[in-house]
């Protein structure tokens, strides 16, 4: 049995308590929502944090506002569970709410965050081990090691980002709410990810994920398409996210085509983009996004599946979104 190792636990009711909280903590504290990534980790010894700082009472972290017309604000510690059941949600984001239910299962959506999933740790099959079996291969670069075992000539983690809301976030164009001792501070979905699987947020460790905030619905549309091995509890290992801006012909004056499940951040595909824009969304449009994405994506033999098998589905997994959207 894999137990959690000693820690302090702390509860703020307040955003300013857990900040102040956190800084107390410095380099040894770690906020925790649902939990369903970190205890795991710490029972792997992944991450050994001496104080947990749990955000789930707090109550500005707990709440949805806003609507289509104005943007939505999405409090980070509102439930999986809730955002997929959310009245608003499923009217003005559907997108978010369809995205949200592919997330696991309902236990673990009722203790999930919304939060939590865009925070979620990069994952890796020579990473997400137990401690023994990780320490029998000497460990990896990512915890412990000084190699990585999915590229062992680079000096770079590739541990895999697999957060099912990330792509349609980062396609969306929306933003996160990030608070500290030292103030607060809004930046994009896609800035908030960087290309490295160990450093793989632009995030102090002292910020708190305090909301996401959606844009207005103006004229475009998003879809988000997961590949896994089962129908439930799976991770991604490939994600393909997109957002439609359309003139009231169908004419797409803008797109964002976004790939989760194939490196240490979302992918965004600019030639894909590009064979959208201009034109209505007819076959040959989706064919030219479909076969860009096809180059652009290199899965390494990190997650489930061979990965040149993930790399040809991507071209289906594309043309599925695109469909979607052209059908609405």
């Amino acid at each position: 049995m894999m137990r959690l190792p000693k820690f302090e636990y702390r509860v703020p009711r307040e955003v300013r308590d857990a900040v102040k909280m956190m800084a107390d903590a410095g380099a040894a504290g770690q906020f925790v929502a649902g939990g369903t990534d970190l205890y795991p980790n710490m029972k792997r010894r992944q991450q050994t944090p001496k104080t947990v700082i749990s955000v789930g009472r707090v109550a500005e972290l707990n709440q949805i506002t806003g609507d289509g017309r104005s943007g939505l604000r999405i409090g980070a510690g509102v439930s999986l569970t809730d955002l997929c059941e959310h009245p608003l949600v499923n009217r003005d984001y559907p997108s978010v709410a369809a995205a949200a239910r592919t997330i696991s299962t309902p236990v673990l959506r009722n203790m999930g965050t919304v939060g939590g999933n865009l925070l979620l740790d990069t994952r890796c099959n020579y990473y997400n081990q137990n401690y023994e079996w990780r320490k029998g291969i000497n460990f990896c670069l990512k915890k412990d090691g000084d190699v990585c075992w999915v590229a062992p000539g680079s000096s770079k983690c590739w541990a895999v980002q697999s957060a099912d809301l990330v792509p349609l976030m980062v396609a969306m164009g929306a933003r996160v709410r990030l608070v500290s001792t030292l103030g607060e501070r809004e930046v994009t979905a896609e800035g908030l990810y960087n290309d490295d699987g160990i450093a793989y947020l632009h995030k102090r460790r002292d910020e708190l994920l305090a909301d996401i905030l959606l844009p207005p619905v103006d004229g475009w549309r998003a879809v988000y398409k997961k590949l896994r091995r089962r129908g439930a509890f799976d991770f991604p290992v490939l994600g393909v996210a997109v957002r439609l801006d359309t003139e009231a012909d169908g004419t797409v004056r803008a797109a964002k085509l976004i790939l989760g499940g194939i490196a240490p951040a979302p992918v965004a595909v600019r030639e894909a983009e590009a064979a959208l824009v201009g034109g209505r969304l007819d076959a040959e449009r989706m064919r030219a996004a479909a076969e860009a994405c096809y180059v652009k994506a290199r899965p390494l033999d990190n997650t489930d599946f061979i990965m040149n098998w993930r790399k040809q589905m991507t071209r289906i997994y594309v043309m599925r979104a695109l469909e979607a959207l052209q059908e609405n």
